[in-house]
């Protein structure tokens, strides 16, 4: 994690632009879902990365939030320590950002002593100016525990008129987002045994919001207009103000957290909500010595935070208020960027409860990372809530990344990298006329304004709108191509032909720049193909003439250059893969955990039996000697574990419930056809579909596709851009029902395929079509006892 070519802490230049940026420290109470991850990290991510495309002097600090009743509870749940339950989270939710792409400066951890230090400096200033005042509290005390319960270990009924919801946390309805005192609680009971505590009177130490209203007050009204908060941000702030201060309390009774430096206190800690914001503090303390040149420098930093809307009173008035209380001259937040709640399918995401993908998660569905960092900026809930879906990842990724994005820079440079005579041998072009070409002039004036558009929103920190702008230039491009028709120019007007394609590696130069904040991951493998050092090329600085250039495409690529080798940067998502992961991250984490319980215990049952009940001839049962004679180490990942067979439609029709799908009868020489779902439908008519001969993978584990289970996978080939897709065909006097060989390669195919182990998925990427139209593994024919399958018409096609 961490800007690249930082080796030593950046700190304030005079005279540059210094952007502090943070956001919400991410809690360790379990992994981190899209909603968190969205919310806070990657659009701080994204603004750091802008920031620094632009010149500006940026840092990003970030780290885990790790005291407080949260982890306490999660300790006594995973019955450990609450160190061992940050250690073991902090470094999960390192692994996941760093998976993400997310570019700290510093990603720390608030249990440090840089921590203690620091709040307990903050909470001495606070005492000096007379801002925090002691008060006996009414408070909930667990007879069965034989300790008062800190919020967040009651639970009960919100109190809040017509909500209701059982499940509200003594600090906050999770429902209505109410912020609550546990003795508020109707029907409160204790987190750890359940049952009713009692009210009991204890003390505690508060701050005097309503004495610092006036300094609070005189900052807001400065900071919101200036700092342009969110609307978001600003309604809930004014709703506070509105409803009066009031003295909020800054003391738990707990252990864990940092200790209260006073004698009345000292079996108390800091309220995890006082302490946290100042996090962001001993962090930066921790990134550099000289952290003060940061945090106390309001003349020559601008902090920018980011967080979900139920931090936001945290950060508008409680810390703000702590700052000024001290009396020191804090940088303060100037701009707060604030997103509503990203839902998940039907419901809502939640760490507590374990609903919605998690970062842990997306690793495991295969899909690139910039296909998800695209996917969740998209969508950033930054006026509303959003809604995620599969479905709409699916339609994003192909839609706009694959047939948009993907398909302009893929034409521009393949075309560019063809043999002389059919293109241009890699090497760029040159184009002394381009000036003068209508068609070019136009293009530019456009993309020249949409740069200074994104500009303008990404300045105002109008994430989604900046990619949008982004996104509109890659458009324009395909239009470009498509009205010069450079196909065409080649062979008829060279020079014009040789302005295009400059110009449109101009426009893919610029596109890889702009979407670089929001996709790394793409922008590095697009200089890769232009064989262009990323690094050095990563600019839109005023400075270096870059937002000037955009308006000369032409010129942003010398002609001569060479470029590397093009490849199609996206891949398509099926609709067969979407309804796989839908129904696998369907419910909580405890629903997909009781799944897979389920499956083995089922499995293993079956296994007892040895009875298959899909078709297949029951194989005879094993003597106990083979049975412990068998290795218990998962066998190597080998061709021959899947069983492909020759299969024959002998029906096919369409999905009654999808429109993109067929569904197929299919003879595989077992005793009754398999149903089995395609989604072909928009590749093949559906007469070519009937009484023809396939190769058929009979061993995935059969999937519900819309309402119907599939109980196998036809093999088709498909080309670069996923436009054209053709069936793996056996030779036509292949036996129905025979298994499809690989010459030089013998084995036992696995009875079903186990998804956790990525059988399919590994061996997947070297299958393909030769030039030859030959269907291979790696160089390895498919083969039956009549010869080789192949395909039609595409040449080094992938196969799946």
């Amino acid at each position: 994690m961490g800007d690249l070519n930082q080796t030593a802490p950046k700190l304030p230049v005079p005279g540059k632009r210094n952007v502090l940026i943070t956001s919400a420290l991410p809690y360790v109470n379990n992994v981190p879902h899209l909603g968190n991850i969205i919310g806070c990290v990657l659009s701080a991510d994204v603004f750091t990365r802008y920031c620094r495309l632009r010149g500006y002097n940026a840092i990003y600090i970030c780290g885990t939030d790790e005291y407080g009743t949260t982890t306490e509870t999660k300790a006594m749940e995973e019955n450990c320590t609450p160190q061992e339950i940050c250690d073991k989270y902090h470094a999960l939710h390192k692994e996941v950002y760093d998976w993400f792409d997310i570019s700290f400066d510093k990603f720390g951890r608030t249990s440090s002593p840089e921590q203690t230090e620091v709040c307990q400096a903050i909470f001495k200033k606070l005492w000096e100016n007379n801002w925090l005042s002691e008060k006996p509290m009414q408070q909930l005390f667990c007879d069965t525990c034989q300790r008062f319960l800190a919020d967040r270990l009651v639970e009960g009924t919100c109190p809040n008129e017509g909500c209701n919801y059982d499940s509200a946390r003594g600090d906050q309805c999770e429902k209505c987002g109410k912020l609550l005192n546990p003795t508020e609680l109707k029907d409160p009971r204790c987190k750890a045994c359940q049952n009713t505590p009692r009210i009991r009177e204890t003390r505690h130490l508060f701050l005097e919001l309503p004495l610092l209203k006036d300094k609070l007050v005189e900052y807001i009204n400065k900071m919101s207009v200036g700092g342009s908060w969110s609307q978001n941000a600003i309604n809930t702030t004014q709703a506070w103000l509105t409803e009066g201060l009031k003295a909020r309390c800054i003391t738990r009774d707990l252990k864990w957290g940092v200790p209260v430096p006073h004698e009345n206190f000292k079996d108390k800690v800091f309220y995890v909500w006082f302490d946290a914001p100042i996090g962001y503090v001993s962090i930066t303390s921790c990134y550099t010595p000289d952290w003060e040149k940061w945090w106390k420098n309001p003349e020559n930093v601008e902090l920018f935070q980011f967080m979900g809307k139920d931090n936001v009173p945290f950060h508008t008035v409680m810390f703000p208020s702590t700052l000024l209380g001290t009396g020191e001259n804090w940088t303060l937040m100037k701009s707060i960027s604030v997103t509503e709640y990203l839902n998940y399918e039907a419901g809502k995401f939640s760490k507590s409860k374990g609903i919605g993908v998690f970062g842990n998660d997306v690793k495991d569905t295969k899909i690139p990372v910039e296909v998800w960092r695209y996917y969740l900026l998209t969508n950033r809930p930054e006026v509303s809530d959003t809604l995620f879906t599969w479905d709409d990842l699916q339609a994003k990724l192909n839609n706009e990344l694959l047939s948009n994005l993907g398909n302009f820079i893929n034409r521009v440079l393949s075309f560019i990298a063809k043999p002389p005579a059919q293109g241009y041998g890699s090497i760029i072009p040159d184009a002394p006329t381009a000036e003068s070409h209508p068609l070019t002039k136009a293009l530019s004036e456009k993309v020249g304004k949409l740069v200074e558009q994104y500009i303008e929103a990404m300045e105002k920190v109008k994430l989604k709108q900046g990619l949008k702008t982004a996104m509109s230039l890659s458009s324009e491009g395909n239009a470009y191509l498509q009205e010069s028709q450079f196909w065409k120019l080649y062979k008829e007007d060279q020079p014009s032909c040789s302005i295009v394609m400059r110009t449109a590696v101009g426009l893919v130069h610029i596109l890889a720049c702009l979407l670089e904040p929001f996709i790394p991951s793409f922008s590095v493998e697009v200089f890769k193909q232009l064989n262009l050092p990323p690094q050095a090329q990563i600019s839109l600085c005023d400075e270096k003439g870059d937002v000037d250039r955009a308006r000369r495409l032409w010129e942003i690529i010398p002609a001569g250059h060479k470029i590397g080798d093009p490849k199609p940067l996206f891949e398509e998502l099926k609709i067969e893969r979407v309804e796989e992961l839908r129904q696998q991250y369907a419910g909580s984490q405890a629903d997909r955990r009781a799944r897979a319980e389920a499956d083995a215990a089922k499995t293993a049952e079956q296994l007892k039996k040895t009875k298959i009940s899909d078709g297949k001839k029951q194989k005879p049962a094993k003597s106990a000697a083979d049975s412990k004679a068998k290795p218990t180490t998962e066998p190597e990942i080998s061709i021959t574990r899947l069983d492909i067979r020759v299969g024959r439609i002998i029906k096919a029709q369409k999905h009654p419930d999808a429109d993109s799908l067929y569904v197929e009868e299919i003879d595989v020489g077992e005793s009754q056809p398999r149903t089995v779902v395609s989604g072909l439908v928009k590749y093949i008519p559906l007469e070519e579909m009937q009484d023809r001969l396939v190769c058929v993978l009979c061993n995935l584990k059969p999937a519900s596709m819309r309402g119907i289970k599939s109980h196998a996978m036809v093999l088709a080939a498909s080309n670069s851009d996923h436009t054209k897709v053709e069936l793996v065909e056996p030779p036509k006097s292949a036996t129905v029902g025979e298994r499809v060989t690989f010459p030089g390669f013998t084995g036992e195919a696995d009875d079903v395929l186990n998804p956790k182990k990525k059988v399919w998925e590994t061996l997947q990427v070297d299958l393909h079509s030769d030039a030859n139209l030959v269907a291979c593994y790696k160089d390895i024919p498919l083969t039956t006892s009549a010869g080789v399958c192949k395909v039609s018409s595409i040449s080094n096609g992938s196969i799946r």
